[in-house]
């Protein structure tokens, strides 16, 4: 059974940022950028402890195809989706959402 996706702020303002800059690189590169992001949602919220932990309670989840992170934390009513990074992004940045 799926958990439910919880998006903090930081979260939900990363996605619109990531997929405004891939829009503005090629037209319907942002629609791909969102459908390789809901598969990675769509394992987490499956399998929210196979992700890796990276920082105390902090887990990641890849995407596929985009240089991206799915940063979260498993809770008792849900998973918590603290932030959507590029990889390349200093460590001090994902670690101060845990």
């Amino acid at each position: 059974m799926a958990r439910r996706l919880e998006f903090r702020p930081d979260a939900s303002a990363d996605v619109a940022e990531a997929f405004a800059w891939y829009e503005a690189m090629q037209v319907g590169l942002g629609q791909q950028f969102e459908s390789d992001l809901d598969r990675t949602l769509q394992q987490i919220a499956t399998m929210p402890e196979a992700g890796r932990t990276v920082h105390r309670q902090l887990r990641r989840g890849l995407l596929q195809r985009f240089p991206f992170a799915v940063y979260y934390v498993v809770e008792v009513a849900a998973v918590v989706i603290r932030g959507v990074l590029h990889t390349s992004r200093h460590p001090r940045e994902w670690r101060r959402r845990a």
